[in-house]
């Protein structure tokens, strides 16, 4: 009895108390709600996609003439010349200026540059959506693991607890059969070990579900104190539809469905984009202009309306034509820079593709190995228990030993923890698959 209560010391003392903290009930997809508003690198990279939208719509509005107006106000003190009736006037005065411009710019021909702008800077809007969308379910996918290594935590607690239970009911009739003279003192004694042993194995079990579950309030960065109480995932929700696919039909539905392939795609295809508008500086450029300038000045004794609006104002309006003919080699520079870009995403594109395929067959195959693993321990869990009761029924008759009696407790408690390990793991599997296809969403969990 003295290593009872020293065990059940020890549990209070290492076990956290819950019940002082405030209880969050969450279901998965309150989960991911948090996990989302959370998560460090998808909220930057919903930032950087606000970014990516402002330049499309800027090279888009880049189609347009680019108007600008300045004005200047100042004072010119001191010697002013004058032209007067053939001759130079030279007084001292205070001259005060004001004058206005207003400039408007329209390029016309410059090979296509503004054209490929405008679709560089679509694709890489694409390519961000892409790649928000690819975070999101990487945050899904994390989330998930959590979240189902935390149910796991509690099954196996569950079946420690119960187990703990049945070997202190197995300990009384085991005192029971003491004092009647059926069983030996020394099977008292190995019954007692054996409860004094579960105990630890409860309270393993139950730490290492305290601490997985706080390691998943931390990624869900939920408030101090805050405890999460977690709902059960429906388990017969589970769909097996890709056991009729082929390797070849996956690999295609991970090819149109991976959202950083196709965030490289859109990337390879934009840099092209960029490498064809800096060779557009290789060839002259054609633009419109337009200014319109006025100006009023003291030294006009007339108003400073009739001046600056019906005296004073200009327009000048007309066509320049740039031709490029050295440039220090600048341009050839910022298309080289353009191309090796250029190519290095090219180079990335092959290699998530290679990837991608490799990818899609382990977790495949997997996947196929965790639904056979779950019908082997199924058949394994129903032979322990039927074993268990057999044995238990000889233990009782006095025709088996302890040594049988406690083999057959263990075999049935390793088949049940086996059984629903693999059961976790088929269903996590399957979330894999979908991570790897590229289809992972909410509503499939």
């Amino acid at each position: 009895m003295k290593i009872f209560i020293a065990i059940m010391f020890l549990m209070g003392a290492f076990v956290p108390n819950v019940y002082s903290q405030d209880t969050l009930l969450l279901d998965f997809s309150e989960a991911i709600r948090i996990g989302l508003s959370q998560n460090l690198m998808f909220q930057t990279k919903i930032n950087e996609q606000e970014i990516l939208k402002k330049e499309r719509q800027a090279a888009l509005l880049g189609h347009l003439p680019r108007v600008n107006m300045s004005n200047s106000f100042y004072r010119q003190m001191g010697q002013q010349y004058q032209q007067v009736e053939g001759q130079l006037i030279v007084t001292n005065v205070t001259n005060d200026i004001a004058s206005s411009n207003i400039n408007a710019t329209l390029p016309l021909v410059n090979a296509g540059r503004r054209l490929n702008t405008t679709r560089a800077t679509r694709l890489y809007e694409d390519a961000g959506e892409h790649g928000l969308h690819r975070a999101a379910q990487e945050v899904v996918f994390n989330i998930a693991q959590q979240y189902l290594q935390v149910l796991l935590d509690r099954e196996l607690y569950l079946i420690a607890l119960e187990n703990l239970e049945n070997q202190k009911q197995q300990l009384r009739q085991i005192e029971g059969f003491v004092e009647a003279g059926i069983r030996t003192l020394s099977d008292q004694y190995n019954q007692q070990s054996e409860v004094a042993r579960l105990l630890t194995v409860v309270l393993d079990a139950e730490i290492k579900m305290e601490t997985d579950l706080w390691l998943f309030a931390e990624t869900l960065q939920l408030e101090s104190g805050s405890y999460p109480m977690l709902e059960p995932v429906n388990m017969d929700a589970q769909r097996s539809e890709f056991m009729e696919l082929s390797l070849p039909e996956l690999y295609e539905i991970s090819l149109n469905n991976r959202r950083d392939l196709l965030e490289q795609k859109s990337m390879e295809q934009g840099h092209k984009r960029m490498l064809s508008v800096s060779r557009s500086f290789y060839y002259p450029q054609l633009s419109a202009y337009f200014n319109y300038s006025t100006f009023a000045t003291t030294l006009d004794e007339r108003s400073f309306a009739d001046q600056f609006l019906r005296i004073y104002p200009q327009s000048t309006i007309g066509l320049s034509l740039t031709i490029p003919i050295f440039n220090n080699f600048e341009n050839k520079v910022l298309v080289t820079r353009s191309k090796v870009a250029y190519q290095n995403q090219q180079l990335e594109y092959k290699a998530q593709e290679r990837m991608l395929t490799q990818e899609t067959k382990l977790a495949y195959d997997n996947y196929r190995a965790a639904i056979r693993r779950e019908e082997a321990t199924k058949v394994q869990l129903s032979a322990a228990e039927e074993a268990q009761k057999v044995i238990a029924e000889r233990f009782r008759l006095g025709v088996s030993n302890f040594v049988d009696l406690a083999q057959a407790n263990q075999q049935l408690v390793e088949a049940q923890s086996d059984y629903t390990q693999a059961v976790y793991t088929n269903y996590f599997q399957e979330v894999i698959l979908r991570y790897t296809l590229g289809i992972l969403e909410v509503e499939s969990l």
